[in-house]
């Protein structure tokens, strides 16, 4: 008799392979004493470990895939700049002169020390960074304690493996592709934590929040991950297996089959046209964008450009970034967004004063962009600049007030000013929209409408800050519903009030992206999707099948329900 653990199915797809404990705990490192004539041959070994894992580091950032999103690579990139800081390469060194220890040793005694600082830290986010040291520590260690180089964390020996895990870092997802990972299982996270999205968008079935999965679950047994019911099974027969062995051969026939969509329109079986845009990261990612059909970018992410430095862009990186995407979309539309950092985004250069207590809800988005002149001014004029080469748009995040976009647009017209004074040309019609990801906004949509081009609703803040959650945290991400009556309700509003000006409403949260809500979207009166590339044949595929005007009337009748258990059986049945 099967035995079936539950959890959260964040990318779907089924998959059958061998169980393998993923441990990502230190390893144990003994004391011992390194007689003086040898201790630069221990300070040597210690430097030459961390540049293998130096090079290990680097080995893996080139073969990420260029569609991975920044924000997932950053971390690689933060690792490679922890191996340079001189409190994990200079500090071991003194303590193997000062007490002739082994290498091991002396670096354990660091590792403890940071991860203690940053433990006694008041705020979440820089306590969470601890891990980055463990994980940095780790690879070194491996090294160390290893007769030959270390390899990768996630190994060739995972090939078809299925990994189990407590939790998994983006860097240890972003690998799994390349090392032929058929799934992966995690104790905690949940549907909107990066782990997830990243392994949405690889295309990695994968199930979060199985709790005790590690003490269920043995090492080396045929288990399979149904993530689309969020089902991990064991103990199988051989009905089972065969029975999800014919779902692999008929997903697999599926993917074969959406590349055909790549030329088709998006057009509903009952003729109405809905556009498909994509969200993008880096001005690499751009390629696939015009490889997939999409008709533009719906979200250009501009976060890159600040991480990883300790200074600001300058309006000309600005402007040869976006150059970049323009030309590679070659008359498609643009929507370029304005840096959106703090909360899950901190960045050395974009942040001034103190850490906030807590960062979703202090200074980010419009409230930085429009308190830190360095970093609005340059980019402003950037994206003015960029407008004269192309259909570009430029959006602002985290609204809350229309004051906010009173400031926003005094600051567009003191910059056309300044451009028309220097002979810089740009476009006098440039389009100015708002995300709607703050209740307040969504409640307020038809007077932000009245001032905007358009709206773009970003779903993933909007759910979090409607049920009072962090998206990311274990304890309540339970509670993270876009079938909530109230999320429904803020994105009905929202529709209403841009179909009332006569303003274009894009969706560009991950709601977008899913194709299990694609008939839910249509039938609310959703018009403009934009997501991930992965994703867009997929939505395409659900358009084209789907009769928006017989979808309108059920989803109407959703609106009045009150409770989440009806609302997704009325889902169910609506994309059955």
């Amino acid at each position: 008799m099967p035995l079936a653990l539950h959890g959260i199915g964040v990318s779907r797809g089924c998959a059958i392979g061998v169980s393998y404990h993923l441990q990502r705990n230190q390893p144990e490192v003994i004391e011992y004493a390194i007689p003086q004539d040898l201790v630069e041959d221990e300070v040597l070994r210690f430097e030459a470990a961390v540049a293998e894992a130096r090079k290990q580091l680097e080995d893996i950032r080139a073969r990420v895939a260029p569609n991975v999103p920044a924000e997932f690579t950053s971390f690689i990139d933060a690792h490679l700049l922890m191996l340079a800081d001189p409190a994990l390469t200079e500090a071991p060194v003194r303590l193997i002169r000062n007490h002739a220890c082994n290498a091991e040793w002396a670096l354990k005694l660091q590792r403890d020390l940071l991860v203690q600082v940053f433990d006694d830290m008041d705020d979440a986010y820089l306590r969470a960074r601890r891990d980055d040291v463990d994980h940095v520590v780790r690879r070194v260690q491996d090294v160390l304690l290893s007769d030959e180089p270390a390899p990768d964390l996630l190994a060739s020996r995972l090939e078809g493996r299925i990994v189990i895990a407590d939790d998994l870092t983006p860097a240890d997802t972003i690998l799994m592709p390349h090392q032929g990972v058929a799934a992966f299982i995690t104790e905690y996270g949940g549907p909107l934590s990066h782990t997830a999205i990243l392994a949405r968008n690889l295309g990695i079935p994968a199930i979060v929040g199985v709790r005790h999965a590690r003490r269920l679950l043995a090492d080396d047994e045929i288990i399979i991950v149904d993530g689309q019911l969020g089902v991990v099974l064991t103990e199988l027969d051989e009905d089972i297996l065969n029975h999800y062995r014919t779902r692999q051969k008929e997903e697999q026939r599926q993917r074969r089959g959406l590349t055909k969509l790549k030329r088709q329109p998006a057009l509903s079986r009952d003729g109405q046209a809905v556009t498909l845009l994509a969200n993008i990261e880096l001005p690499e990612d751009a390629p696939a964008v015009v490889d997939i059909g999409a008709d533009g970018i719906g979200l250009y992410r501009t976060e890159f450009l600040y991480m990883n430095r300790p200074d600001t862009p300058d309006e000309e990186e600005h402007l040869a970034a976006y150059l970049h995407v323009i030309k590679t979309l070659d008359g498609r539309p643009v929507t370029i967004r304005t840096a959106d950092l703090g909360a899950d985004k901190q960045v050395d250069g974009g942040r001034r004063g103190p850490v906030a207590t807590n960062p979703a809800l202090g200074l980010r988005g419009v409230r930085l962009w429009l308190k830190d002149q360095e970093m609005c001014r340059p980019q402003l004029r950037a994206i003015l600049r960029a407008s004269h080469h192309g259909p570009v748009k430029v959006m602002i995040p985290m609204l809350s007030t229309l004051h906010e976009v009173m400031q926003v647009r005094r600051l567009i017209e003191e910059t056309r000013a300044e451009l028309r004074e220097q002979h810089i040309p740009f476009d006098e019609q440039l389009a100015l929209g708002g995300m709607i990801e703050v209740p307040a906004a969504a409640v307020c949509a038809a007077h932000f409408a009245r001032h905007l081009d358009f709206l773009s609703i970003g779903t993933n803040d909007l759910i979090q800050y409607t049920l009072a959650i962090d998206r990311i945290d274990d304890e309540v991400n339970y509670l993270y519903d876009p079938l909530h009556p109230a999320v429904l309700a803020l994105i009905a509003n929202t529709l209403r009030a841009g179909r009332a000006a006569g303003i274009p409403v894009t969706m560009c949260g991950e709601m977008a992206g899913d194709s299990r809500y694609t008939r839910l979207l249509l039938g609310l009166g959703l018009e403009q999707f934009s997501m991930h590339p992965n994703s867009v044949l997929e939505v395409k595929r659900a358009i084209r099948d789907t009769d928006i005007g017989e979808v309108a009337a059920a989803v109407n009748a959703m609106l009045e329900i009150d409770m989440a258990d009806e609302l997704a059986e009325r889902l169910q049945a609506l994309t059955a």
